[in-house]
């Protein structure tokens, strides 16, 4: 068959789609031979079966793809299991003949950008209002299908590369999709790791490397081809967050998308008049000629502001790199003297025969986790976390990457973290934490709160698996404040934090010790819609370590017997379960106003003395979190309660 004569074909024809199916045959299902009543194009996409196409016959297992002409005799009888196939019939007019009719078959290398096709199509035909996206599909498939039969013909260097050939297929026909590794992973039906190391050795890369330099390379020819907007060429590329892209364009590309563009219109001007460029002095003011605000994220304390400068002269470079030279050699001068003198100073104190230790800190430290020990950098630079930002804020650690809601914990205004300090912290969005953006970040250490992620993470980079709940309940927040100390190496930092606030705990106490009386008790409740959880005196959150462990204020006998962090009951039955001081967690203002509304809510004794103490905003208050910064904010929300002093 001469592929030429059938691109002519296809070219010239004109098209019509008849019909599209799917079809499943059960073993021992037969599907008798039967005419074909148009062209058709059968795809195969499961099991395995004995196709027989007039006189020829095959023996297909997975993918396989048949095309045949009007008249032809079909028959399919399934091997084994069942046999699922798409197929569609097709019209093909050229000076009213049918131009179409060659038999052919054969076993695809990118099956599954055909799959996706024929699938879309199925998915479509029902629609009136889709028919004529359907048959734009159907050109791709056919285009598709064309460029398979001529890849045919270098069979054998196609087999041995059969893999990375189809995910690069795959990659340049969806790139403007979501795509990560577990979903190439998925589609290819290969573990993450194995597809990775059998692209990465046929390309020297790994696949999401590829897909993001293909991105790249695809976004610099739109900025130097059209006006689109740098937010415009994001999104057509697959970078729904003109944000992200910004920096990861810079960080392969070496400089801003706005800037690049910018500065390639500016060379060309230069190659064809040099007397376009400017030109400058020492004592010249240099003209601003681009200020680099693409995304505009200027206007909500994000990104970056590039300038783009006249280029120096000959003698102002030179003048710049003497005085760099000279500064720097002032530094490491004055350094080194301070050095010394600090150095001195510290050893005077402790012994001052004792001569400075020279010993190299070790590199690595061993870290206990419930998954084994983990083998993680000493001193490590470059942390990503899907929890305990509070954790590693208080101990000096700010992470390069976290988890969006990290990013505006309840405790955050009060504590008044600098809005710099959080504007350098990437969005990596939600549980799994977004893994490209992740692998861009480049993390030596990644500290991962939910198992079930932690694979994934591993696959990035060292991984510490430090779960926040464990089953219902959660450990105590000061044991996980060390937790998270020991990863680092910072024990003492955290032991110092410690008893500080355990030094206040002790003067809240002190303040709130004749509010309950002896042998009164106290109750922590949440409502929910359908349910009410009541706080266990152990394990749970929303403020109750504050309150019972902290506080030590006394919880009800069922409060102190629940194995969990809490107990889900009905309304009707929680005046069984409330103390004689009820806090109330407002997670939920509308379903909690709806609870304190009803008339098994006013009947309770408590209720009626109003010894009722509502507190939180929503779930995004202090009492979500247990980190430090929360921890010091919930004890003086729940004395201040205590005392009538909240304001």
């Amino acid at each position: 068959m001469h592929i030429s004569n059938q691109l002519l074909l296809w070219d010239q024809a004109a098209i019509t789609l008849v019909d599209i199916r799917q079809k499943e045959l059960a073993q021992g299902e037969v599907l008798p031979p039967f005419i074909i009543p148009a062209n058709i194009f059968l795809l195969s996409v499961q099991g395995s079966a004995q196709v027989q196409s007039d006189q020829a016959e095959f023996a297909w297992t997975g993918f396989q793809l048949l095309h045949s002409g009007k008249g032809a005799i079909l028959s399919i009888v399934p091997i084994k299991d069942k046999f699922i196939y798409y197929i569609i019939y097709y019209k093909a007019l050229l000076h009213e003949a049918n131009p179409l009719q060659e038999q052919y078959c054969f076993s695809p290398e990118a099956p599954l950008l055909l799959y996706n096709k024929i699938q879309q199509m199925h998915q479509k035909w029902d629609q009136p209002e889709e028919r004529l996206h359907v048959k734009a599909l159907f050109y791709q498939f056919v285009h598709l299908t064309l460029k398979e039969l001529r890849l045919q013909e270098h069979e054998t260097e196609v087999r041995t590369t059969s893999v990375a050939v189809q995910v690069i297929t795959y990659i340049r026909e969806y790139y403007a999709e979501p795509i990560t590794l577990d979903s190439l992973a998925e589609v290819f039906n290969f573990s993450a790791y194995h597809l990775s190391s059998l692209f990465k050795e046929h390309t020297g890369v790994s696949p999401i490397d590829y897909l993001i330099r293909y991105r790249l390379d695809l976004a610099s020819e739109l900025l130097m081809t059209t006006n689109a907007s740098v937010g415009e060429i994001a999104a057509s590329v697959g970078y729904k967050d003109v944000y992200y892209f910004s920096r990861i364009y810079k960080k392969r590309k070496g400089v801003a998308p706005a800037y690049h563009r910018n500065s390639e219109q500016l060379q060309h001007k230069v190659a064809e008049s040099p007397l376009n460029f400017p030109t400058s002095s020492i004592s010249d003011n240099v003209t601003d000629l681009y200020i680099n605000n693409d995304n505009h994220y200027h206007n909500t304390d994000k990104g970056e502001i590039h300038m783009f400068t006249s280029k120096p002269t000959r003698s102002v470079a030179m003048a710049a790199i003497l005085l760099c030279g000279s500064l720097l050699l002032s530094a490491c001068s004055n350094g080194t003297n301070t050095a010394a003198k600090n150095s001195s100073n510290a050893n005077n104190k402790v012994n001052q025969a004792t001569p400075i230790a020279s010993e190299e800190s070790p590199k690595t430290r061993i870290v206990s986790t419930p998954r084994g020990d983990i083998e993680v950098p000493a001193e490590p630079v470059k942390v990503a976390a899907d929890q305990y930002m509070g954790h590693l804020l208080k101990l000096g650690i700010v992470p390069i990457g976290a988890r969006t809601f990290m990013l505006d914990e309840g405790w955050m205004d009060k504590a008044e973290i600098p809005q710099e300090t959080l504007d350098t912290i990437e969005d990596l969005g939600e549980f799994p934490m977004n893994l490209e953006k992740l692998t861009m970040l480049e993390p030596d250490l990644i500290i991962g709160s939910i198992e079930d992620y932690v694979d994934q993470y591993e696959k990035i980079g060292t991984t510490v698996f430090l779960p926040y709940w464990e089953e219902l309940s959660t450990a105590g927040p000061l044991d996980k404040f060390r937790r998270v100390a020991s990863i680092f190496g910072k024990e003492q930092q955290a032991e110092d934090w410690i008893a500080e606030y355990e030094q206040k705990v002790v003067e809240a106490r002190s303040k709130v010790s004749n509010v309950i009386k002896e042998g009164e008790t106290v109750s922590i409740v949440q409502f929910a819609e359908k349910t009410v959880y009541v706080l266990a005196a152990t394990g749970g959150n929303y403020g109750s370590s504050t309150i019972y462990e902290m506080l030590q204020l006394p919880p009800t006998e069922s409060a102190l017997h629940m194995k969990e962090g809490f107990e889900s009951i009905s309304l009707e039955v929680l005046p069984e379960y409330l103390g004689d001081y009820i806090f109330v967690y407002n997670g939920d203002a509308e379903i909690t106003n709806q609870a304190m509304e009803s008339d098994i809510w006013k009947s309770v004794p408590a209720v009626k003395k109003g010894k009722v103490f509502l507190y939180g905003d929503n779930y995004h208050d202090e009492f979500v979190m247990e980190d430090p910064y929360s921890l010091e904010q919930q004890l003086d929300t729940v004395v201040n309660l205590l005392l009538g002093t909240d304001k």
